[in-house]
């Protein structure tokens, strides 16, 4: 079995390292939490940069599924993610588990 790194979570990440893992702008980012102040809440520093923390990041992970892959409107996926996020949460850690599944078997594939 190969070596792997640790994982090192941070507590913070910056608007561009989330929008980075969204593949999205950084002003969609903005969009976002501004629009959904009531779930997603970004501490911010001196220059008034927004810091988001894992907790944030998965919420905008969520959101980001429901909004871009699902296609819900913006309205409809606050209401989801306010009624179930903890359902809504599950199903994202179920996804994430089979695209890293997915992953290890395409490198197993290469490695025959």
């Amino acid at each position: 079995m190969a070596y792997k790194e640790p994982i090192i979570e941070k507590i913070y990440y910056t608007i561009g390292e989330v929008s980075e893992m969204l593949a999205e702008s950084t002003s969609l980012v903005r969009f976002w939490s501004n629009k959904m102040d009531d779930i997603i809440h970004p501490a911010k520093n001196r220059k008034g940069n927004r810091l988001f923390t894992p907790r944030d990041v998965e919420t905008l992970k969520i959101l980001h599924r429901l909004v871009k892959e699902q296609g819900m409107t913006l309205d409809g996926a606050h209401k989801r993610l306010k009624e179930n996020k903890y359902g809504e949460n599950h199903n994202l850690e179920i996804i994430e588990s089979l695209k890293a599944i997915k992953q290890e078997l395409l490198e197993v594939k290469e490695r025959l």
